[in-house]
């Protein structure tokens, strides 16, 4: 399990001096949930996000055990070094949006015909409770040819398992290169 400690501070020096440190900045919150603010070492969470074979994970912040998902992430446009992660406290039986990520297999027919394979759509929106949130949607790609993408549409969203997003978008496809 993964374990944080709970900052103080919550001032740019402060996040300065703790990133110095080797720390993540993160912020935990969700639905019913006070709203915490932490920090992780930055090599420990990475590793953990690396090994984890579910969404939902769980940390430790202070006192408190709880399940999240990460949502959103920002890195250092120069380093491509983590400064900050939002945590989404995933409470069992609250429904609640989570993004999913998209994942693809095969390989597509169009490559060979001078195509290139576009994600739209990195992570998919969805509302659900957490013990139905898929780990990821995982896209057979290999009978695409150029001009020919997969929509929101076209994919399973699971079981009590709902798209935030409208069905006519593409999520993967295959355009003709320059």
């Amino acid at each position: 399990m993964l374990e944080g400690i709970v900052r103080d501070s919550i001032g740019k020096k402060s996040a300065k001096a703790l990133r110095r440190d080797g720390y993540l900045i993160a912020n935990i919150y969700g639905k019913g949930v006070e709203n915490i603010n932490a920090a992780f070492k930055t090599n420990e969470f990475i590793k953990a996000v690396k090994n984890k074979d579910k969404l939902v994970f769980n940390v430790k912040v202070g006192d408190k055990e709880l399940p999240v998902v990460i949502q959103e992430y920002q890195k250092d446009p120069v380093t491509s070094q983590l400064l900050h992660v939002d945590l989404k406290v995933a409470t069992p039986g609250v429904v609640t949006k989570f993004l999913v990520p998209v994942k693809t297999k095969g390989t597509p027919k169009g490559l060979k015909n001078k195509g290139v394979l576009i994600f739209s759509k990195k992570r998919l929106p969805v509302k659900c409770k957490p013990e139905d949130l898929p780990d990821a949607y995982v896209l057979d790609v290999s009978d695409l040819d150029v001009g020919d993408s997969i929509l929101v549409r076209d994919i399973d969203p699971g079981e009590n398992v709902r798209f935030m997003i409208a069905d006519r978008v593409s999520v993967v496809g295959v355009i003709k290169a320059k």
